[in-house]
């Protein structure tokens, strides 16, 4: 008796059935390596822009859909990303880490998040557990910018975000603080003020000495200076009032007051309020940080810089993303603040 080989191929073919494509499929019809295909369809970064749509288009064409845990398998990859915070419920990390878990999502990498809540031995110990877990990459996302110890040498590429690395070597990317004083002051200076006075927030914070470094620079340029020398003590309403008080006293003619962040501008607004003087009628009043629960119920509303976090944290998955690739890009990058006016400067 003889068997035909070739006959359940056959009976599989007249049901109807066919084989799934692979990835050795999408990498001839696309003409590149399999190595290429897993970066594409891994989301990695580094592929000419040609390259990647040769490979998607592929994959759409043969109706491909990636394994991803058998890609992840072939790169020695686990297709994880720990992301690492100090302040979980903070207004400024949870931006950050929306914009990069998003950008991560995209890249089809899972994310394992944890927080330190500002302990130094919590912290060493998330980091263990997640080295253990063989996460692909870090992102280190700090409490505030001032800068923080690098975690030194590991296996696996990290980033920091708002929280620069004390090491140069390092890739670190946060708020430029300089461009965003001088976006703040030529905002002012658009709207027709000229006689500006800056408060900021803790001199400790190097962020308060560089956005009032942007405002000096920017005035300058134009042939101008603060009323009064740029005033700095805390982030507070309770500062904001008595600053406002004190320049008030100095200089009664100040149109415009720029502050370090929006809990000094609305007591800025409260002692305005005190002395008779309309916002933005008498004196323009800008904040910083765009904390909506803050502008949006003050009296007028809060014109104020966005520091954009969310962006931030985009930018520091596409550094990580980089980094994971080979190809990392060490040392500071900064991202651009937003001017956002509402009725406290425009009339």
């Amino acid at each position: 008796m003889t068997t035909d080989a070739g006959a359940p191929r056959a009976r599989a073919a007249e049901s109807g059935a066919r084989r799934l494509p692979t990835v050795n499929d999408v990498a001839r019809l696309a003409g590149v390596s399999k190595g290429t295909v897993s970066k594409v369809l891994n989301g990695r970064a580094g592929i000419a822009t040609d390259t990647r749509e040769q490979v998607e288009s592929a994959a759409r064409q043969l109706g491909y859909r990636p394994n991803l845990q058998a890609l992840s398998l072939m790169e020695g990859r686990t297709g994880t990303v720990g992301l690492l915070t100090h302040d979980l419920e903070g207004r400024f990390c949870l931006p950050i880490l929306m914009g990069a878990e998003d950008a991560l999502g995209a890249g089809k990498l899972s994310v394992f998040l944890c927080d330190a809540r500002g302990d130094a031995i919590r912290e060493q110990y998330h980091l263990e557990a997640l080295l253990a877990r063989r996460v692909d990459g870090l992102i280190v996302v700090g409490d505030r910018a001032a800068p923080r110890a690098s975690l030194g040498d590991l296996p696996v590429p990290v980033v920091y975000a708002s929280g620069p690395s004390m090491n140069p070597d390092d890739t670190s990317v946060v708020p430029d603080d300089v461009q965003a004083g001088r976006a703040g002051a030529d905002h002012l200076l658009s709207i027709g003020r000229r006689r500006i006075a800056y408060i900021g927030g803790d001199p400790s914070y190097p962020g308060a000495h560089r956005r009032a470094e942007g405002v000096t620079s920017l005035l300058s340029e134009r042939g101008l200076e603060l009323v009064v020398p740029p005033m700095l003590n805390a982030w507070t309403e309770t500062w904001g009032l008595q600053a406002a008080r004190q320049i008030l006293a100095k200089r009664p003619d100040v149109d415009a007051i720029m502050c370090g962040n929006d809990q000094i501008a609305r007591g800025v607004v409260d002692a305005l309020r005190e002395q008779g003087k309309s916002v933005p009628g008498d004196v323009a009043v800008l904040g910083h940080d765009n904390w909506e629960t803050l502008v949006l119920a003050a009296r007028p509303p809060l014109s104020s810089i966005d520091a954009n976090y969310q962006r931030l944290g985009g930018k520091a998955a596409q550094l990580l993303f980089a980094a994971m690739s080979g190809s990392p890009e060490p040392g500071l990058h900064y991202i651009d603040s937003t001017v956002v006016p509402r009725e406290s400067t425009l009339a």
